[in-house]
């Protein structure tokens, strides 16, 4: 079985149970602050996790293009990426873990053929408050899974959220495929990381609420969320030790032994991981820069030329990998052959500076190396590695992996002290530094989000319908927002998008929200930018006679109570596109 055919199988098994499919959404989440990408398949589903209406209805399927870097080391081993497919279903108040244990049991068994004597379940073991989940476990020895092969966990390996200090959370159950190894102990069990189990599918359970003060209260409505790792499950279907032997990669690893002439096969999967989430944060969006999702891309790429000059592949034979990878996704992933030219473009043109100072960087990390190690240091200083970040562009994760392969460490410390005095930048693999993983839904955030409706279509009146949304992000204490505009925004022409914004707040327009086909939004005048990330129903937020827009919300009931609208910055952030700082002003 090929990827392409497991996830159709596994959309067309739900769709069969009642659920409607739904689109991907970006790698880049929209309006969440917390993350800096979509690490998960509920991501986009947030709202409606937590009580708003979904469009298309209480049971929902999908394939969400995911991005990971928190275990960016681990690449190069037979399982880790940072890019990947996670297959979901969801249910939203309508069923629970009944009926989502059978549909998990019965896919494995009867769709993929798995033999069930290799999979093992963990299931909460609760804890003061909370009840075992025997529920849960129950369910799965009735499906067939001898107790023998059900384990209880600690809130560690099977609770799930809140995603911040207060929300919905709950216990899952997690799925696992015996790899046939030896046990490592006599205690060796799926929560052991030896390699015997691997974790294929995830059913979590939000049935609490946790409040301010610690206490959970049951949900009204629980729900379910579940992920099945596409590229994992794909290994186990075709009999590969690694993901990196399916047909995701195998062509691309062959290409890059063919051009290499020191290869080895941890550069080489780290190339082509790289290479791969690139390309779709490239499809995204992202662009190389010091910043945010940008400072992220343009690690991953300074890593993938490192590791092509350490198995001596020529950098400037990249063309030729994304000329491969291309063949392989284009059945999967149409937009990465529709926008081939500027994924080479963007790749060739992050290459070529880097490359500009990535050999007399290697020549001073070497030079300092060698001092520190005359002097009986095991560790280079924080000034070395900034010195190498600020002059020679080397993100401090590479100096540290290089380090690690001279058998140092750096003052990582340090190097944040001077790094912070420098400037305010983001650092790879950020998702640690932010509290929970999703965006906040107070209702002053639904007050931003309303806002930006109302900033949307005030830079349109003012500067013309090319200035249309290109990405927003929204905190509890502002908003940001990206549009299409060719040159600054002039002072007095900020001034009368600030003035129609505060007008519209001052009306006290009423909001309200329809649910209709994509098509019949579009024919009543909504707008909606991106055709492929909508399902076959929408919802359309309508502020008063101002604004009509396609959103998943959600937003405040009538404008009046919003606040004072005020723009504190206004500045460039790409070709073409402007950024607006804002604030609400009570």
């Amino acid at each position: 079985m090929k990827a392409y055919e497991l996830r159709r199988k596994y959309i067309e098994f739900f769709k069969e149970h009642g659920h409607k499919e739904i689109p991907s959404a970006p790698v880049v989440p929209e309006n969440d602050p917390t993350v800096l990408f979509t690490t998960a398949g509920m991501h986009p589903l947030v709202p409606y996790l937590l009580g708003e209406p979904h469009p298309q209805g209480k049971r929902l399927t999908d394939y969400q293009k995911c991005v990971r870097t928190g275990d960016i080391d681990s690449v190069g081993d037979n399982s880790h990426l940072t890019f990947f497919e996670m297959l979901g279903n969801w249910s939203l108040g309508d069923y629970f873990k009944h009926e989502s244990i059978e549909m998990s049991y019965t896919f494995l068994k009867d769709v993929l053929g798995f033999d069930m004597n290799k999979i093992s379940v963990t299931v909460f073991a609760g804890e003061e408050g909370i009840p075992r989940d025997e529920e849960a476990a129950k369910r799965w020895e009735e499906m067939g899974i001898p107790k023998e092969r059900i384990y209880y966990c600690s809130r560690e390996h099977n609770w799930w959220g809140p995603a911040g200090e207060t929300g919905p959370c709950g216990p899952d159950t997690e799925i696992f495929y015996d790899t046939g190894k030896e046990k490592c102990s006599e205690h060796c069990d799926p929560t052991c990381s030896c390699g015997k189990y691997l974790e294929i599918w995830n059913n979590v359970f939000m049935q609490y609420n946790k409040k301010k003060d610690g206490t959970l209260e049951p949900l009204k409505h629980p729900n379910v969320d579940t992920g099945l790792g596409l590229e994992r499950v794909i290994g186990l279907l075709q009999g590969k030790s690694s993901v990196y032997d399916t047909e995701l990669f195998a062509d691309e690893i062959i290409k890059i032994k063919e051009l290499s002439n020191n290869f080895n096969m941890e550069s080489a999967r780290i190339i082509s991981d790289h290479l791969r989430t690139s390309m779709f944060m490239i499809v995204d969006g992202v662009r190389p820069s010091n910043v945010e999702q940008g400072y992220v891309l343009r690690r991953l790429l300074r890593r993938v030329i490192r590791h092509m000059r350490k198995i001596e592949f020529d950098p400037d034979n990249v063309t030729t990998l994304l000329d491969t990878f291309e063949k392989i996704t284009k059945e999967m992933y149409p937009e990465i052959s529709a926008n081939k030219e500027t994924i080479i473009n963007v790749i060739v043109e992050e290459k070529n500076k880097f490359m500009k100072t990535l050999a007399n960087g290697e020549k001073e990390f070497d030079k300092n190396v060698k001092k520190a190690k005359e002097e009986g240091k095991t560790k280079l200083e924080g000034q070395v590695v900034f010195r190498l970040y600020d002059t020679f562009g080397f993100p401090p994760e590479m100096t540290a992996e290089l380090a690690r392969e001279a058998s140092m460490e750096i003052n990582m410390e340090e190097f944040q002290e001077l790094f912070k005095k420098h400037q305010e930048l983001s650092r790879a693999g950020s998702e640690a530094k932010f509290k929970g993983g999703l965006a906040d839904h107070s209702e002053q955030t639904t007050a931003y989000h309303t806002a930006t409706h109302l900033l949307h279509k005030a830079l349109q009146i003012v500067l013309g319908e090319h200035a249309t949304q290109k990405g927003s992000n929204l905190t509890a204490e502002r908003l940001r927002f990206d549009f299409a505009n060719p040159q600054k925004v002039t002072p007095e022409q900020l001034k009368q998008v600030e003035d129609i914004v505060n007008e519209q707040i001052q009306r006290d327009l009423v909001v309200t929200c329809e649910e209709m086909s994509y098509d019949d939004a579009k024919a009543s005048g909504a707008m909606g930018l991106f055709a492929s990330k909508y399902g076959d129903k929408v919802k359309v937020y309508t502020i008063g006679d101002f604004s009509k827009e396609i959103c998943g919300g959600p937003h405040v009931e009538r404008t009046g109570n919003m606040g004072h609208f005020k723009i504190v910055k206004e500045e460039g952030v790409a070709a073409g596109i402007r950024r607006i700082k804002a604030i609400l002003e009570k």
